[in-house]
């Protein structure tokens, strides 16, 4: 039998780049592209690598584990969420296999179209994520750095700027203190953090949460703030605590995007 390696990487690229932009949208992650693309790639060619002369090898189950592992990495990052997203991953690649296994002997496109059919049938027929939840991706641009974080989509999140109505992003500690380099005991008294004159531009904006009483968030001005691929408010607060200690999420957005 011969196998044309550009045409394999080509299926095998497909095939990859469906199963996980499906598995970011059962799991209520919006796709990024910069973290699919190079596992995708890495799927590929780990798939024409098996094919080879000589490196049958890696075709085991142990090969497979450490290349699945290695795309969740690179795809989902290394955390809880990205484990989870992982598992969600396997599922469907055997969801893929059943599908392809219904229709019957097909090839190239046969395959692809496979692929395709378990990608749409995540979006279209859970148009809303599992769980009821959303997240979305934000790029947060201050003095030179840029972070790109994963944010909740909270509906019940009023959080504004009571002096323009704009509706303000919520960071998470752990956010405040690796782009900003704020410390704890300015997250936790904001108001002592502004007597002190050590952060320029710094701002107060009020809360109230259920269950927690009310108080004073630390706020400061983004040079830029991308929601969901949309430039939003420069304005952002800063929670005096981790919002997800699994990190799935790192920042809460309110209202409807």
């Amino acid at each position: 039998m011969v196998v044309y390696a550009d045409l394999a990487i080509i299926l095998n690229f497909a095939v990859d780049l469906c199963l996980l932009l499906g598995t970011n949208r059962l799991s209520g992650f919006t796709s990024s592209w910069k973290r699919v693309l190079p596992a995708t790639a890495l799927g590929s060619i780990y798939g024409v690598l098996c094919l080879l002369p000589g490196m049958g090898f890696m075709g085991n189950m142990l090969w497979r584990i450490v290349i699945l592992l290695l795309m969740s990495v690179i795809a989902f990052g290394a955390s809880v969420s990205g484990l989870r997203r992982g598992i969600v991953f396997v599922f469907l690649s055997m969801a893929l296999g059943g599908v392809a296994l219904g229709i019957g002997k097909c090839g190239f496109w046969g395959i692809i179209a496979s692929a395709a059919v378990v990608c749409i049938l995540c979006f279209t027929g859970f148009r809303e994520p599992v769980g009821q939840t959303r997240r979305v991706h934000v790029v947060l641009h201050y003095r030179g750095k840029r972070m790109a974080v994963t944010a909740l989509l909270d509906t019940g999140n009023l959080l504004r700027d009571p002096l323009t109505g704009q509706q303000i992003l919520l960071l998470g500690a752990d956010v405040g203190q690796s782009l900003i380099g704020l410390t704890d005991a300015q997250l936790k008294d904001p108001v002592m953090a502004l007597q002190s004159g050590n952060l320029s531009g710094a701002r107060l904006i009020p809360y109230r949460s259920v269950g927690q009483g009310s108080g004073m968030l630390l706020a400061l001005n983004m040079d830029a703030v991308w929601i969901g691929g949309r430039q939003a408010g420069k304005l952002v607060a800063f929670a005096p605590n981790v919002l997800c200690e699994e990190k799935s999420y790192q920042a809460l957005v309110g209202g409807v995007l």
